[in-house]
């Protein structure tokens, strides 16, 4: 499909982005097959028990959610379309960050009764540190209680976009007919069993009024972004179609307007319209800058050309092991790229030949003989892990890696079945390959396996996948949560190691101090700073890497509750050393005690997670809700209510939100639904806190029994 010298102007790296259940695979469906991809539109909870094309995964189908993006391609009209479904779930929020990451433009999807929920704020946050422009699609106008209005209000009032209609809808509800394109000022009405044959006809009478107030709130906010149509709009001169179309597209890739359009994915209204606003509005590979770094001039940053005649360059973003060995999905940011290449990977200077390339439908592959810059492509034999780049050799740039949260919840997990190690251990190798927020620990105190993720729906699904997948049922401990440790003033440090009978001795003495780190502007604090401030020799220089070793060790477990200390700045700033005695081991050794004895003089405290909860229901049990979390020590942020609707903004410990789905669901008689993501850590209260370290005391003495 790529050939060298191919127009990029015709092409868009797109991804459906949106909260849970606002209905992105199902208007990834209908564009397969308004594009001609797909013959037959199937539901994702649909009765056929096929499920939708883009939820190719079996616990897909039988959950109906998303779980890994999907990718795509298509066409619609010039236009070559490179298409990513991505999940709603937070627990999956690594597929929509490493998406958003290689891809040029979004499409935002709300829910036309629910409007901007905790999950489109999340999601707009990551569009915006890729700097992706994007098209809002308000869906689901057949719903009860639809009001696209209301929605287009939310995203400027609580997103802070600058954000017009651009069609609005003829009638809502099951009253929901078609649209009327504020551009074209013409009624669209979309025919046939699947909405596939658009009949334009003029603007119901009753509409004329609303239709020539919103083109005129429209062309207002467009005057801002160009001086000619400000001029026609204050004379109330005629503003031809183009002029619109041109200063829109302006206005949407300077990343300061967001065009709003809406319709049903699910009735089949308005995706066409969308299809077209994708290629008028968003941006070619051309027209984004991407940075990367010369890694031959010290990681000189620059912005890469996107030229397919430059230097091959590309990024893996995601990795899929399919039946023929890895996949590995890669965006082309420079250069043309050819079956049977050689490429090097930059992270590791080892080279791998491409033996075959595949543009990919879903899970279906089509081959391909050579791909260019602005492609998404993928390739079997590559072995590499997600976040990589790779060159043709001739040239050592890397591009910016993807932003990658940190875990909040732990599991202790091991094979049943003794005999399904190997697949066991196959299974978490292939695992954190593929997503680097699953990770994977031993607990060398108690032998476990621990894996750790974004939340208990993400680690539910590796572990269903291990039974599935390997043939390795698990067996499954308690969940448990992320703690941290942290001080609240300085310590002096002074400490002498000193083993002197028998044998070769070991002296060391470390002199310095420890103290919190002050966050940076953005308010994030490091895990970790070390200083070396030693004059004269008083450690040899040799031995200051054994001292930062010592202390990152003991960092590892704190002594209130055994959790890893974070936010410690560590300066050494004198010491002493024996001509025979002293050696690397006794520095390390030495650190590792100096930490233990000066950290409880440190004040310290325990850290814990705080989740950003997002909880809707019925208005009637508005009160229940609030009740559900303040009995979980949570702090309420906001609530609003809509159309009979509730919304609760909160902030609740995760140690207390297990079990918090079944309270809520019997709370409100099943019609309460809630979504969180990790916020923040924070000290636990004093009574919580002395309670937690009285149970790790009482667990190690029973351990040392």
């Amino acid at each position: 499909m790529a050939t060298t010298g191919k127009d990029l102007s015709i092409v868009r790296n797109i991804g459906i982005s949106a909260h849970i259940d606002s209905g992105k695979t199902t208007l990834s469906e209908r564009i397969l097959f308004y594009t001609g991809k797909i013959h037959k539109i199937e539901e994702v909870k649909g009765k056929s028990g096929v499920g939708a094309t883009m939820d190719f995964m079996e616990l897909e189908r039988e959950k109906g959610i998303t779980i890994q993006s999907a990718a795509t391609f298509c066409q619609w009209n010039q236009y070559e379309i490179n298409l990513i479904d991505t999940p709603g779930h937070v627990d999956f929020t690594i597929e929509v960050e490493r998406a958003l990451r290689v891809l040029d433009g979004a499409v935002l999807v709300l829910c036309s009764v629910a409007g901007v929920q905790s999950q489109s704020i999340t999601v707009d946050r990551q569009m915006r540190r890729y700097n992706v422009p994007r098209i809002a699609f308000i869906n689901k106008m057949d719903r009860a209680g639809a009001n696209p209005y209301r929605v287009c209000e939310q995203l400027r009032e609580k997103l802070n976009h600058n954000a017009w209609m651009v069609n609005i809808p003829i009638g809502a509800e099951d009253q929901f007919k078609g649209i009327v394109d504020l551009i074209t000022m013409k009624a669209n009405y979309f025919d046939g069993s699947n909405g596939e044959n658009i009949r334009v006809e003029d603007i119901p009478a009753e509409m004329v009024d609303l239709a020539h107030t919103k083109r005129n709130e429209l062309l207002g906010a467009l005057a801002d972004f160009d001086d000619n149509l400000a001029e026609k709009y204050l004379a109330e001169e005629a503003i031809g179609e183009q002029e619109i179309r041109t200063v829109l597209r302006k206005a949407t890739l300077s990343l300061n307007f967001t065009p709003v359009m809406c319709g049903s994915a699910f009735k089949n209204k308005g995706v066409q319209n969308l299809l077209d606003a994708v290629g008028y509005y968003l941006p070619n590979p051309t027209e984004v800058e991407n940075t990367a770094f010369n890694q031959d001039k010290n990681e000189e940053k620059f912005v890469i050309k996107n030229d397919p005649n430059g230097p091959l360059t590309m990024l893996a973003f995601k990795l899929e092991d399919g039946r023929f060995g890895q996949l590995t999905y890669m965006r082309i940011y420079s250069g043309t790229i050819r079956k049977g290449d050689t490429i090097l990977n930059v992270n590791n200077d080892k080279k791998v030949k491409v033996p075959r390339l595949v543009r990919m439908n879903a899970n279906e592959m089509v081959e391909s003989e050579e791909a260019v810059a602005g492609d998404i492509v993928a390739m079997f034999g590559v072995e590499c892990a997600s976040g990589e780049s790779f060159t043709d050799g001739n040239v050592r740039y890397t591009m910016a890696s993807i932003f990658v949260p940190n875990a909040v919840i732990s599991l202790a997990v091991a094979p049943k079945d003794k005999s399904a190690q190997t697949n066991f251990s196959k299974a978490l190798n292939r695992f954190t390959k593929e997503d680097p927020t699953f990770r994977v620990h031993r607990d060398e105190e108690s032998g476990e396996t621990i894996i750790s993720g974004m939340g208990e729906l993400h680690l539910e699904i590796y572990v269903e996948r291990m039974k599935r997948e390997f043939n390795c049922e698990c067996i499954v401990g308690k969940p448990q949560v992320n703690f941290r440790e942290t001080i609240g003033g300085r310590a002096e440090i002074n400490y002498t190691h000193k083993k002197q009978s028998g044998g070769s001795g070991q002296f060391a003495r470390i002199i310095g101090f420890l103290e919190p780190i002050t966050p940076d502007e953005a308010g994030v604090i490091k895990a970790y700073e070390f200083a070396d401030e030693t004059v004269g020799g008083s450690i040899p220089r040799q031995y200051i890497p054994a001292c930062d070793k010592g202390f990152i060790e003991q960092m590892r477990t704190g002594q209130l509750v055994g959790a890893q200390v974070t936010g410690v700045k560590i300066v050494v700033n004198d010491g002493l050393h024996h001509p025979v005695d002293s050696s690397e081991m006794a520095f390390k050794i030495c650190a590792m005690a100096a930490f233990r004895e000066s950290y409880l003089n440190a004040k310290p405290t325990i850290l814990e997670p705080i989740m950003k909860v997002g909880i809707e229901g019925p208005e009637e049990f508005q009160g229940t809700m609030m009740g559900l979390i303040s009995q979980r020590r949570g702090m309420l942020t906001g609530s609003s209510s809509n159309g009979g609707y509730a919304q609760i903004e909160a902030e609740v410990p995760l140690s207390e939100m297990f079990g918090f789905s079944t309270d809520l669901r019997s709370g409100t008689q099943g019609k309460g639904e809630f979504s969180m993501e990790f916020f923040k850590y924070a000290p636990v209260p004093k009574n919580v806190q002395d309670e937690m370290i009285e149970k790790y005391k009482a667990k190690r003495a029973a351990e040392n029994k």
